[in-house]
């Protein structure tokens, strides 16, 4: 884990643009809002999935940097005022605090765009037919059909006593398909995947992307803003449905464990290659950050 977020955070100071560079303001935000902060639990499943084909380390740094693009923008564009309003972000100011909304807007529309940069610059030994199915991978995992679709739904979910059902649908787009983009992006890196394999990769990065929002919903109830590094207790004073709310803490706790022994269930025929794999599954449902 220490050695793949340190090659993360190396590649992602290399990819963004320099403060030196005009604007210069605009460039300093987006650096404040990527580096020096955040698990990288989506470069580690890019890293950790790519093991399983072979994935040269280029192409590797090159998706697990623009996914984690992809998400920093999500989160600078989810803390504005319009948005979740929220004044802290890894324990530090969020990006509209710091600078100003105006300016954490353009950020995260510059980050979105600087991870396709990125994703679609040519690798030595990558196949541009299999690097263009990686970049329509990371547009359908952050775009209406995935994250951005499940920001809406919970936007309009807000005061609403929502299924199950509903809440899972939600989740699945909000926060599992970039998971799961991230998971296939790995894998994709290194050849071009058989039906089984992306079947098998998918029920993972489904099963991995519920569960962290499960842990998510029980943190969000049960620790602090110092542990969590954002502010706690949000979801129950925004009036928003959470797996906790629905099911009760005990059952979400359950749930959570159901999801992980399902993710490692998904990767069982890789067999000891899929060790990373499953190894982040463990970390995500026993994390308590």
């Amino acid at each position: 884990m220490r050695r793949v977020q340190t090659v993360t955070e190396v590649a992602l100071t290399t990819f963004l643009p320099a403060t030196s560079v005009v604007p210069v303001r605009l460039h300093q935000a987006m650096r404040y809002a990527v580096l020096d902060g955040g698990k990288r639990i989506r470069p580690l499943l890019v890293f950790a999935a790519g093991e399983l084909f072979g994935a040269s380390h280029a192409m590797l740094e090159r998706a697990a940097t623009a996914v984690e693009m992809m998400h920093a923008y999500s989160l600078v564009h989810d803390d504005m005022p319009c948005m979740d309003d929220d004044a802290l972000r890894r324990g530090k100011p969020t990006v509209h605090v710091k600078y100003d909304e105006a300016t954490a807007l353009l950020v995260g529309d510059a980050l979105q765009s600087q991870a396709f940069i990125v994703l679609s610059a040519p690798v030595d030994s990558v196949d541009p037919v299999r690097q263009m199915a990686m970049l329509r991978l990371l547009a359908d995992g952050s775009g209406s059909s995935g994250m951005c679709g499940g920001q809406a739904i919970d936007l309009d979910s807000v005061g609403v006593q929502l299924s199950l059902e509903a809440l899972e649908l939600m989740h699945r787009l909000k926060t599992g398909a970039l998971l799961r983009a991230s998971v296939l992006l790995g894998a994709t890196s290194g050849k071009t995947l058989s039906i089984l394999e992306v079947q098998a990769l998918e029920k993972y990065g489904t099963a991995i992307g519920l569960a962290f929002q499960v842990i998510d919903d029980i943190l969000d109830a049960t620790a602090d803003s110092a542990t969590l590094g954002k502010t706690a207790g949000k979801d129950a004073a925004n009036n928003k449905p959470t797996y906790v709310s629905i099911l009760g803490l005990v059952e979400s706790q359950v749930l959570a464990e159901k999801l992980r022994n399902d993710a490692h269930a998904a990767v069982a025929p890789f067999g000891d290659n899929a060790r990373r794999l499953r190894a982040l599954a463990d970390l995500i449902v026993q994390r308590k950050a």
